[in-house]
C-alpha cells in the first residue's frame, strides 16, 4: 500500500546579484521529482552532494515549502494541511539529521530533548514521559540513567542514536533519514545501519534513507531512486539497480564505491 507520493516537487531559490539585489535567476534545487514509498518499505536516496537530496528531504517533512508539486501522505496533500491537521502529520513523519551534534540542544539533558515532541504532542504526565524515554533508550542502545546526562558527555555514534530516540518517541510511520552515519567512523556506522535495521522490523517503519554512499544503501534499502542536479535519472530495486545500471551516472557512482578487498577493485 502506497504511503507516501511525490509528484512533479520542484524547488526553486532565486539567485540575486548587486548592491540592490536584482534577481538573475534560479537555483533549482529540487527539478520534478515524483517518487512513492509503500508501507513498510525502506527507499534508498542518493547521489553526490548538491543533488539537493536533503532539500527534498525538507521539503517532504515541511520545513521547506515547494515551488511546484504535491507530496501526499495516506492520500491527503500535505501541502493543505493546517492546524492539528499537520501537527498529526508531523507526529507520523520524523527525521534524523545528518550531524547529531547539531541537533541536540547543549542546554537540554538528553532525557528533555527526547521527551520534548512527546510532551508538545500531549503526554502531560512527567513520570510517564520520563518513562517513555528510558525505554526509548533502552531500545536504541543506551542506559535509562542516560536521560539525566548531556550531549556533550555522548560519543557522536551515541549521539545519533539519541537522535534516533528522539524520532522513533511519538511511533511514527515514516522516518526522513538524512545521511545518518556520513559523519561516524566506519565501525560507528555499522552499528547505527543494524540498530536501524532492527528498529523498522521491530516498528514496522517505512524509512526515506538519504545517503551518498551506495554500499550503505544496498545494505539497508529495499528500492534506490538516483538523483542527480534534482532530477532522478534512475530507480528501481536494489538488485536491479546494482547488477545492471542504466544511467552513466549510476555507474559512476557504483565504481567510486570503495570496496574491501583492493584486489577486487573495478576496473
Amino acid at each position: 500500500m502506497k504511503l507516501l507520493e511525490i509528484w512533479n516537487i520542484r524547488k526553486y531559490y532565486p539567485i540575486s546579484l548587486g548592491v540592490f539585489s536584482r534577481r538573475a535567476g534560479e537555483l533549482k534545487a529540487v527539478d520534478g521529482v515524483s517518487l512513492e514509498i509503500n508501507e513498510g518499505e525502506t527507499l534508498g536516496l542518493v547521489g553526490e552532494s548538491g543533488s539537493g537530496k536533503t532539500t527534498l528531504g525538507k521539503v517532504i517533512i515541511r520545513l521547506e515549502e515547494p515551488t511546484q508539486g504535491e507530496v501526499l501522505f495516506k492520500g491527503r496533500n500535505i501541502f493543505s494541511l493546517k492546524g492539528d491537521e499537520l501537527k498529526s502529520y508531523r507526529r507520523q513523519v520524523q527525521m534524523i539529521f545528518q550531524d547529531p551534534s547539531a541537533s541536540l540542544d547543549p542546554r537540554m539533558t538528553v532525557g528533555d530533548s527526547v521527551a520534548e515532541a512527546l510532551l508538545i504532542h500531549g503526554m502531560e504526565d512527567e513520570e510517564e514521559r520520563m518513562s517513555r524515554v528510558g525505554e526509548l533508550l533502552k531500545e536504541v542502545g543506551l542506559e535509562a540513567g542516560d536521560a539525566s546526562r548531556y550531549p556533550h558527555e555522548f560519543s557522536g555514534g551515541q549521539k545519533q542514536r539519541i537522535g534516533i530516540a528522539r524520532a522513533l518517541a511519538l511511533r511514527p510511520g515514516l522516518i526522513i533519514a538524512d545521511e545518518p552515519v556520513s559523519a561516524l567512523d566506519i565501525s560507528v556506522q555499522a552499528q547505527i545501519l543494524n540498530l536501524l535495521s532492527e528498529l523498522k522490523s521491530e516498528y514496522r517503519l517505512s524509512l526515506l534513507f538519504i545517503a551518498h554512499n551506495m554500499g550503505v544503501i544496498r545494505y539497508l534499502c529495499d528500492r534506490v531512486a538516483v538523483m542527480k542536479a534534482g532530477r532522478i535519472v534512475e530507480e528501481g530495486s536494489v538488485e536491479e539497480v546494482f547488477t545492471s545500471p542504466q544511467h552513466p551516472y549510476t555507474k559512476a557512482l557504483l565504481e567510486a564505491a570503495p570496496v574491501p578487498n583492493p584486489h577486487a577493485r573495478r576496473l
